[in-house]
């Protein structure tokens, strides 16, 4: 379905002189960097797959998501998404991708969401019974009907947030790009967009790629991720096996009921099951994985427990450790 071999792209960024003397000569005569956005990056997706863009700022992410949208062209390297070069820009691609930017608004602010759509109607020749069946399926799964009839600059950040949702899914893409969907949203604005894209995938089983920087957004909806440092992928597999892999410890969290159990715990837990940190009556442990059980034993022997969680090191936590890495994996 989507195919990437190779693939480079290499900005020409304007080198900024200090001070006014190189504000004048940049006037005259203006120097140049070159700077590597994506380095030789190659990428393979399978019809109805999702898959996760993890990267740090410059990392390379949404310049992937240019290229496969057709906005921009790379500098080298071939890229196939349903047999269409998408710098080409033809017609019969365009109507069957979309892409969904957290940044970027397609609808009018001045005009009613409704409006736009029928506007996109006639764009993409959405027979009438198929757009309105879409309308009613969208507004009901995002809670939002009765905000369509309001001009797009009125709604809150999370109201326009579905309706730019609603805009690129009216033709019902097979392939869909979304470039930090839930930026900017307010927690239960991001759970509304997440339950809404696991609907749809449900419904109509498009291929997905998802850049965000929010992980919650990662775990839920990509059981494969690939990850991007200065342009090169570092990482492409599923979740599960990048935390059984890299995660070397477990979070164990309990709350002892005597606080002299918790004082003496301070002297006499082993250093080896891992490092104590304390609140109030609650303590957290955090120790290597092979020694998580023993760790909790020692507590249940010891203190008198009255809850206990033991938990897998944060997802985040570990691909930042990654991210930070000098070598590559």
């Amino acid at each position: 379905m989507i195919e990437v071999k190779n693939l480079n792209k290499v900005f020409k960024v304007h080198k900024k002189e200090p001070g006014f003397i190189g504000s004048v000569k940049s006037l005259v005569k203006r120097s140049y960097i070159h700077k590597q956005a994506l380095d030789n990056f190659s990428l393979n997706i399978a019809q109805g797959e999702i898959i996760g863009l993890i990267g740090s700022n410059g990392a390379g992410k949404t310049t992937l998501t240019k290229i496969l949208s057709g906005i921009i062209h790379p500098s080298s390297g071939d890229v196939s998404v349903m047999g269409f070069n998408p710098w080409k820009r033809e017609n019969s691609y365009r109507s069957k991708m979309s892409v969904i930017m957290g940044q970027k608004a397609q609808l009018w602010w001045d005009l009613p969401a409704m409006d736009g759509f029928l506007l996109l109607k006639e764009i993409y020749q959405i027979p009438h019974r198929d757009f309105y069946d879409s309308i009613e399926y969208f507004a009901h799964v995002l809670n939002i009907k009765e905000q369509l009839n309001i001009q797009v600059r009125r709604l809150s950040l999370g109201e326009r947030m579905k309706v730019e949702l609603m805009a690129a899914l009216l033709h019902k893409p097979k392939v869909i790009f979304m470039d930090e969907p839930t930026i900017g949203l307010d927690l239960s604005a991001q759970k509304a967009v997440r339950n809404f894209i696991k609907e749809y995938r449900k419904a109509h089983n498009p291929t997905m790629i998802l850049t965000s920087h929010y992980m919650d957004d990662i775990e839920e909806l990509c059981p494969r991720i690939c990850i991007l440092k200065e342009g090169k992928g570092i990482y492409d597999g599923s979740l599960i096996k990048l935390h059984n892999k890299y995660a070397q410890n477990k979070l164990i969290k309990a709350h002892i009921n005597n606080r002299e159990e918790l004082h003496q715990l301070k002297d006499s837990f082993p250093k080896q099951l891992g490092i104590l940190e304390f609140d109030s009556r609650q303590v957290s442990i955090h120790t290597p994985r092979d020694k998580a059980m023993e760790a909790a034993k020692f507590l249940l022997e010891h203190c008198e427990v009255l809850d206990m969680n033991i938990k897998e090191q944060e997802i985040g936590d570990v691909i930042e450790k990654i991210m930070n890495q000098k070598d590559p994996l």
